[in-house]
């Protein structure tokens, strides 16, 4: 008698010879991320604080470890979703910029120039530019921590991608890695 297959939805579906350990996928929202080779995955640990109906960390990875101490700015990724809902009159990824810069600046970042749109292999996504002066303890040197969040609303979510990186040549290759599922036409 054959055994009967469980088809719990949580359970991850195996992929046979197309799974890359470097890339994150996400059907939901039709992207992907290549990540770059050695760096350090935290998206589980982000992840226990997360609020299941109101925000989620789909990625969080860094070039090395948060705890780990070095000279030079950790760069990172970390993209995230949470439900357009929990900001009544949301309306556009425009509408986020108050929230979005709130966050920055209470992080002790400060904006760096204007947001402006920016189209992303057919996707609309808004850009905004912070940036985080930082001196390094052991040298007295000073560094410039860059950040780049990059905003879409899609399917009643925000969501958010989030680069860090000490240049913007850095900042530029990290963008790099994010790709788009060409959109589907939507009648909407």
């Amino acid at each position: 008698m054959a055994q009967a297959q469980s088809k719990s939805p949580s359970a991850p579906k195996p992929s046979a010879s197309n799974h890359d350990t470097q890339l994150y996928r996400n059907p939901i929202f039709s992207f992907r991320y290549q990540i770059p080779y050695g760096w350090v995955d935290r998206t589980k640990e982000m992840q226990q604080g997360n609020d299941s109906g109101k925000a989620e960390v789909l990625l969080a990875v860094f070039a090395r470890p948060p705890q780990a101490t070095a000279d030079t700015i950790n760069s990172a990724v970390l993209i995230a979703s949470e439900s357009a809902a929990s900001y009544p009159g949301l309306k556009r990824a425009e509408d986020y910029l108050g929230p979005l810069t709130e966050l920055a600046t209470a992080k002790g970042f400060k904006a760096d120039g204007e947001p402006y749109a920016l189209e992303v292999e057919s996707r609309q996504l808004l850009r905004a530019d912070f940036i985080k002066p930082l001196e390094v303890k052991t040298t007295n040197e000073k560094l410039t921590m860059r950040q780049c969040t990059l905003v879409m609303l899609a399917k009643g979510q925000i969501v958010s991608f989030t680069f860090i990186a000490g240049s913007e040549e850095e900042l530029d290759d990290l963008m790099d890695g994010l790709h788009f599922a060409p959109a589907k036409s939507s009648t909407h």
